[in-house]
């Protein structure tokens, strides 16, 4: 059994006991919480939402917090003597699916 949900905007495959790298989210680690926002089960057959699965959650807890790998953002305008270099490292938060509850 997996869905698809939608969380903080961007789309995300998961099933039971799944880790997945989503965006940060600002909660302590072990915390607990749900996503309403499903947009599709597949179970024995394929329930499809418009645009939600109504009845559908999905249970996760936060594991861990983290920052990804520097990316580097530069700036440049030719002939201009401009030159900017800055660097940026996105936070994240591991989330562990626990449960998929379907009504």
């Amino acid at each position: 059994m997996y869905v698809i949900f939608e969380f903080k905007g961007k789309q995300y495959k998961a099933e039971k006991g799944a880790v997945l790298k989503v965006d940060y989210v600002d909660a302590e680690e072990g915390e607990h919480f749900d996503i309403d926002s499903v947009l599709l089960v597949s179970d024995k057959d394929v329930s499809v939402g418009a645009p939600y699965v109504s009845g559908a959650k999905v249970k996760a807890a936060i594991e861990s917090h983290g920052k990804d790998r520097k990316i580097t953002v530069f700036k440049y305008i030719p002939k201009k003597d401009y030159r900017r270099k800055n660097g940026h490292r996105q936070k994240f938060s591991l989330i562990k699916i626990e449960d998929i509850a379907v009504s």
